[in-house]
């Protein structure tokens, strides 16, 4: 579904990978890893309207719930009903079958505010390095 090359990340981890009306999101693998074992996932409801930086949806793991956050402003075109049954696929596949759901945007420059993979993978050792 989505390479990391490809995808827009956000600090808070969250990735967005497509443009036009089908926008796919979903989680960076080093969330996954933080968040762990996935036993529940709060799918936001089709046709919302979300703000970019927006709390849109929640993972839950046996450690805590999450909140994740839109990458991009738009509007719920798609959600991920297999993590209805299976909701571990966030942690097995999170950059492709773990997707979350499809947006379609409503602003496409947002884009640009994101960082790109090597941006990403910087800020995480840049993280690492600093203990955050």
């Amino acid at each position: 579904m989505a390479k990391p090359e490809s995808c827009r990340f956000m600090k808070s981890h969250e990735w967005v990978a497509g443009e036009g009306a089908d926008a796919a999101v979903g989680v960076s693998d080093h969330a996954q890893s933080e968040i762990s074992d996935v036993v529940f996932v709060e799918l936001p409801k089709l046709g919302r309207r979300v703000k970019q930086g927006e709390a849109v949806c929640v993972i839950e793991s046996v450690k805590a719930a999450f909140d994740i956050y839109s990458p991009l402003s738009g509007e719920v075109v798609a959600v991920n009903e297999a993590l209805v049954k299976d909701p571990a696929l966030v942690n097995r596949s999170p950059q492709e079958e773990g997707w979350l759901f499809k947006l379609k945007p409503s602003n496409p420059a947002e884009l640009e505010t994101l960082m790109s993979w090597g941006q990403y993978k910087e800020f995480l050792e840049t993280a690492a390095t600093h203990g955050h």
